[in-house]
């Protein structure tokens, strides 16, 4: 996958917003204010950090040589993927949808309730 095609992926869920507030490498994609992916703009292949449950974070690191533990983020909570074509598209964006799901379940029942709709 392309850093592009991640970035359209992330964009097309409700009420996220994408910005640059640690650096000019690192876009911050996030719902409601709460981030769910970093993508590295940079990295060659392109690699990006998701949420996910602890249990399975460390399922998936051993299972796949491109996961590892979350760059700069909670070890127990974070993984880094790397998109070197070792895993298949649809399992990257399972995890994509996995960590925007767990960041709106997290969110106050007002803020599921009027801004999250089912996709």
């Amino acid at each position: 996958m392309t850093a592009e095609e991640i970035r359209e992926y992330c964009l097309e869920k409700n009420a996220v917003t994408e910005s640059l507030p640690f650096d000019e490498d690192t876009l911050v994609f996030k719902v409601e204010g709460k981030m769910f992916l970093l993508l590295d703009l940079v990295s060659q292949p392109p690699s990006f950090n998701v949420k996910c449950e602890p249990e399975k974070a460390l399922i998936l690191r051993e299972k796949y040589t491109s996961v590892g533990p979350g760059y700069h983020m909670n070890k127990v909570h974070w993984n880094t993927v790397s998109c070197d074509g070792s895993v298949p598209k649809k399992l990257i964006l399972s995890w994509i949808d996995d960590s925007y799901w767990l960041i709106v379940k997290g969110l106050p029942k007002k803020l599921r309730e009027k801004h999250i709709k089912p996709q």
